[in-house]
C-alpha cells in the first residue's frame, strides 16, 4: 500500500494560502507528495522546495487562462499533479485545507481496512468552513459537508469540474472531452478537513475573491469585493475544537477583530425558509452529493 499525496497552487503568499501547513499536515500518512506549482513570482516553489525534497516532486506549471470558465483551470492543474503520483492510493489536499495530526491514524486505519475490498474506490471527509477569524466556522446549508480526498489511484479518476471532487472516466482523455463522468462509490472518515478559505485580513480576501472569481468566468467580471464585509454571512458559530499542530503559529499571530453579529447575518430568502427544517431533520433537503456513499 502506497498513500501519494498531490495538491497545486500558484502565488500561495500573496493570497494567503496556508499552502505550507496543507502539505505538512498531511505529509506524515504520503510515501511522497506531488505538488504543480503555477508561475508564481511571490516565492512560492522556492518555499516548497525546502521542505522535504526527499518526499515532494514539483511539477512546474504555467496557467492557462483559456480555461477560465468555469474553474477549469484548476482540475486541470490537480490533473497534472495527479499524472505524476506512483501510490495506488491518492490522497489530494488543497491549498488552503488542513488536516489535523490526531486524525491521521483514523485515515490510515481506513485505508489499510478497505485497501482490499474494490467496492471502495475512495473515502470522503467531513469539512469545517472557517469564516472571518479563527474562532469561526460557517455552518449554513450554503457550504459543502463531505468531498472526496482519497481514492484509489487507476488512472481513470480525474479532477471534476473546478477540482472540487472527482469522478471515473471511460478513458484518460475523456474529461477533456465532455464526458461527465462516473461518481465514485465511498466511505467516510470521521477525520475533517480545516478549510481555511475565509480567514484572511480584508485586503488579501478581497483581491483572493476578485482572483478567484476572474478564473470561474470566461468574460471579464464586473463584481466588486471593494465593500466586502466578513460580516455579510448567513450563519457562523464559534469554534470550540483545537486546530492543527502546523496551524498554530498562524492561529497565534492572527490579527482579527472579528465579531459575528447574529442580527446582522445576511440570508437568501429560500436558505432564511429551509436552514430551521434541515437544522431539525438533521440533513440537507436535496444536497448535492458528488458521491455514492456506502452506508
Amino acid at each position: 500500500m502506497k498513500i501519494s499525496g498531490f495538491s497545486y497552487v500558484r502565488n500561495g503568499f500573496e493570497f494567503g494560502y496556508p499552502f505550507m501547513e496543507a502539505i505538512q499536515s498531511v505529509l506524515p500518512v504520503c510515501d511522497e507528495f506531488v505538488i504543480a506549482v503555477g508561475d508564481s513570482t511571490d516565492g512560492t516553489r522556492e518555499a516548497i522546495a525546502k521542505l522535504d525534497p526527499q518526499k515532494i516532486k514539483i511539477i512546474d506549471t504555467k496557467w492557462d487562462m483559456k480555461l477560465r470558465e468555469g474553474g477549469k483551470v484548476f482540475a486541470q492543474q490537480a490533473n497534472i499533479a495527479l499524472d505524476n503520483i506512483t501510490g495506488n492510493w491518492a490522497f489530494h489536499i488543497q491549498a488552503d485545507e488542513v488536516v489535523h495530526q490526531d486524525d491521521l491514524p483514523k485515515i490510515i486505519a481506513a485505508i489499510k481496512k478497505y485497501d482490499g475490498d474494490e467496492q471502495v474506490e475512495g473515502f470522503i471527509l467531513p469539512f469545517l468552513h472557517f469564516w472571518g477569524s479563527y474562532n469561526y466556522i460557517r455552518t449554513s446549508r450554503r457550504m459543502h459537508k463531505h468531498e472526496i480526498r482519497i481514492f484509489r489511484n487507476d488512472k481513470l479518476v480525474r479532477s471534476y469540474a473546478d477540482s472540487q471532487g472527482f469522478r471515473k472516466y471511460t478513458t484518460n482523455d475523456a474529461y477533456e472531452q465532455g464526458e461527465k463522468g462516473e461518481k465514485l462509490t465511498v466511505r467516510k472518515i470521521d477525520a475533517p478537513v480545516y478549510h481555511y478559505n475565509g480567514v484572511r485580513p480584508d485586503n488579501v480576501q478581497k483581491k483572493k475573491m476578485q482572483t478567484f472569481d476572474f478564473l470561474h468566468n470566461a468574460e471579464t467580471t464586473q463584481n466588486d469585493y471593494k465593500n466586502f464585509d466578513y460580516q455579510d454571512v448567513d450563519r457562523v458559530e464559534i469554534f470550540k475544537g483545537s486546530h492543527p499542530a502546523v496551524m498554530q503559529e498562524k492561529v497565534a499571530s492572527a490579527k482579527s477583530d472579528f465579531v459575528f453579529d447574529p442580527k446582522k447575518s445576511v440570508w437568501k430568502k429560500k436558505d432564511k425558509v429551509m436552514q430551521p427544517i434541515e437544522d431539525i431533520l438533521g440533513f440537507k433537503i436535496g444536497e448535492y452529493k458528488n458521491y455514492k456513499l456506502i452506508r
